[in-house]
């Protein structure tokens, strides 16, 4: 079994660290900067930073700050929200993300995503879905979970890898900030169906949620945000005790 990952998530408003429950009602949570070191420096194999408002403001992803954080951390980073074109990608990548997320702009056209990863490589091009279930199924949503669409999840997941997406970070809308657990089975359906990584997204509460998104969801990272930020789980106790339960960790 490859090292599995965890992932804090800084999501990004107005220049803060917010976090939020079912994509609504955030609070703040504190200096992306500031967040950014302390991960890197407590064992985060990656962090995720989410411009949250840029696609609905329809503006382009802070690139200040994404210096900022560069600067900072010695481990990689992916940065999403607002990026709608290959020369959006091209600017982070320069001002120093290791690694690109795409959301809407990706199901508006799906075109980019082949164009950015034949420009830069797959390992650089994230597709996140944000996905809702509903009568059963499971429906990606636009716009920071705002605009819903008819896009059926595992459908979208299996056409955005043969377009060259390097890793798919799957949100649970229904699961977000609610902690308690992230969508298991879904994950494990898109772990069945495809071959490139996929982040597990939305429901961590404790330490048992992601040792179940790992050994039931077949995950291969979990990404979380207010039990970081909050300092309700410390990554390094995370790490010791998903290593006593035979997950690989980097520690």
């Amino acid at each position: 079994m490859l090292t599995k990952r965890i992932v804090p998530c800084l999501d990004i408003k107005n220049g803060r660290t917010v976090k939020g429950v079912n994509f609504v009602n955030l609070r703040d949570a504190g200096d992306p900067v500031e967040l950014a070191k302390i991960y890197a420096d407590s064992g985060a194999d990656e962090l995720v930073f989410l411009d949250i408002s840029a696609t609905e403001e329809k503006r382009r992803t802070l690139l200040d700050l994404v210096l900022r954080v560069a600067a900072e951390v010695d481990i990689p980073f992916t940065v999403g929200g607002g990026i709608s074109s290959v020369e959006d990608i091209d600017k982070l990548l320069h001002a120093g993300a290791d690694k690109i997320s795409i959301n809407s702009s990706a199901v508006k056209n799906p075109q980019l995503i082949n164009d950015a990863s034949a420009k830069f490589g797959s390992q650089c091009i994230t597709v996140a879905i944000d996905a809702k279930q509903i009568d059963d199924e499971w429906y990606v949503h636009l716009v920071g979970g705002k605009v819903p669409t008819d896009i059926q999840l595992f459908e979208w997941a299996q056409e955005v890898e043969k377009r060259g997406a390097g890793e798919i970070l799957f949100t649970s809308m229904d699961h977000d900030g609610v902690k308690t657990g992230f969508a298991n089975e879904a994950l494990e359906i898109l772990s069945e169906l495809l071959n490139i990584p996929i982040i597990a997204s939305g429901g961590a509460g404790t330490i048992q949620h992601f040792a179940d998104t790992f050994l039931k969801g077949k995950s291969d990272a979990a990404l979380a945000a207010s039990v970081f930020h909050f300092k309700e789980i410390e990554i390094q106790d995370l790490k010791i005790e998903l290593q006593k339960q035979g997950i690989p960790m980097r520690i």
